[in-house]
């Protein structure tokens, strides 16, 4: 299926101050974007790197004023996202270089914490992929899904104390519980075709049966229709945008994803 994601972001910006955005997707085995824009309004010299987790990072000084960045893509991707019930655990010296740094403790996924908890939360279950399964049940199970609850970024530990939680917090309870059980786990930033409210989105990766799987707390249902933007080991690693200095304000940020038929492409 195609989709299209649109996001714009306006600023109101005291002093010219760096940013460093992450807005634009690329395409890989799970994506392939076919087309995409990305406006600054006023235009600014950009300059594009790449950064250890494989992210397209944009960076540049937003002059003081207004300032909006704008970016629109179309994208293939999956209707549904895969399952794999069964698929075995990767033994930790089995695993690709690429995903140990998903087995380790990070800022706001603290799984060197979670290893007695991890273990009752699986207990029964197949080492792999109906660990992880068991994993979103128990975060779905103790937490309910509130779009916009917080600001602020907690961990999991403090997520696993609280009530309530938005998709990143509820993402990184997810991801220690995995890393506990040494099962590679990695977040996830980017859009979701029919989120309500519409907004960027964050879930998680666990790797399994020799590959990433989805795996999402907030949903009912492993649906399809996502745009993945940037991936790491937590929200330190996959803000959207990062400003240095003198603090901006957001003054509007609007979201948008929709279907397209065959006939607009």
């Amino acid at each position: 299926m195609w989709i299209s994601a649109t996001c714009l972001l306006n600023f109101n910006i005291p002093v010219a101050t760096p940013f460093i955005f992450m807005l634009r997707p690329r395409s890989g085995w799970q994506q392939w974007v076919g087309r995409e824009q990305y406006l600054l309004a006023p235009s600014v010299p950009t300059v594009e790197f790449t950064d250890p987790f494989g992210n397209l990072c944009q960076r540049l000084v937003a002059p003081a004023g207004q300032f909006s960045v704008q970016t629109s893509f179309e994208v293939e991707t999956a209707e549904f996202s895969d399952a794999a019930p069964g698929a075995p655990f990767v033994e930790v010296q089995q695993l690709p270089e690429d995903t140990l740094p998903f087995l380790l403790p990070s800022r706001y996924c603290e799984s060197d914490r979670f290893s007695r908890l991890a273990q009752s939360i699986v207990a029964g279950c197949l080492p792999g992929y109906d660990q992880c399964s068991a994993i979103v049940d128990y975060v779905r199970g103790t937490t309910t899904y509130m779009p916009g609850a917080g600001q602020q970024i907690v961990s999991a530990c403090e997520v696993n104390m609280m009530p309530q939680a938005v998709c990143r917090d509820m993402a990184h309870l997810g991801i220690a519980c995995c890393r506990a059980l040494s099962i590679p786990a990695r977040m996830v930033v980017g859009y979701l075709e029919n989120l309500q409210p519409m907004d960027l989105h964050a879930w998680f990766e666990a790797y399994v049966g020799g590959r990433w799987y989805t795996f999402d707390p907030t949903q009912d249902n492993l649906r399809g229709g996502r745009i993945a933007v940037a991936y790491g080991r937590d929200a330190a690693d996959v803000a959207i945008y990062t400003q240095f200095g003198d603090p901006v304000d957001l003054l509007q940020m609007d979201v948008s994803v929709a279907r397209l038929s065959g006939a607009q492409l």
